[in-house]
């Protein structure tokens, strides 16, 4: 059985546990501390990052756009739209969750392993912005939840859990459709709440 070396508060775990679920793919999950360097994780990922999904045949694939890829050809496209536009449509927006979670992760980290003294609050502002602009984008253009989803709907689904997480009153203030929107995802595929980042 495939393994999905991963953290439960990770969007990133979140999106591919989801992924796989969705598509029918049965894994093993495995909880990972990316700060304690173990060696399952760095045998598979020199880079040290999760999730990584580990195949049957030990081969390692990472990032999780990676490897949202191949749980798609593995499923016969089950993530991802065979129509080149749709197609395009769902990885931009799998993009875009990503990147607001990288900017997200930059700003809890900033905070995690900086002394209070050294916490660079410009920096922190950046990445707020990139994040609120790019939530605002969101808004402004709420993607439908068809009865087949991709991968894009499923990164956002857990970039919001991952908002909902770490940044819990900070983000939703105009933005109640992303709310709304999470809900009705969980309301159409229940089954995937358990991987939401928690």
């Amino acid at each position: 059985m495939p393994r999905i070396l991963y953290s439960s508060a990770s969007p990133y775990s979140a999106k591919v546990r989801m992924a796989a679920a969705y598509a029918g793919i049965v894994c093993e999950a495995v909880t990972v501390d990316t700060n304690a360097d173990p060696a399952l994780l760095i045998d598979a990922n020199p880079l040290g990052k999760i999730p990584v999904l580990i195949t049957d045949d030990g081969e390692a694939v990472f990032d999780s756009r990676v490897i949202t890829q191949y749980l798609n050809r593995l499923s016969g496209n089950t993530l991802f739209p065979r129509n080149a536009a749709k197609r395009l449509e769902a990885e931009r927006l799998e993009a875009l969750a990503d990147g607001i979670a990288d900017c997200l992760l930059a700003h809890v980290y900033e905070r995690r392993f900086r002394p209070e003294e050294r916490i660079h609050q410009p920096w922190l502002e950046r990445q707020w912005s990139k994040v609120e602009r790019s939530l605002d984008h969101l808004v402004a253009n709420t993607p439908k939840i068809p009865a087949k989803i991709t991968a894009g709907h499923i990164a956002l689904r857990a970039l919001i859990g991952y908002l909902a997480l770490r940044f819990a009153g900070q983000w939703e203030k105009g933005r109640s459709k992303l709310v709304r929107w999470a809900k009705k995802f969980d309301e159409k595929f229940p089954e995937l709440a358990a991987y939401i980042p928690s």
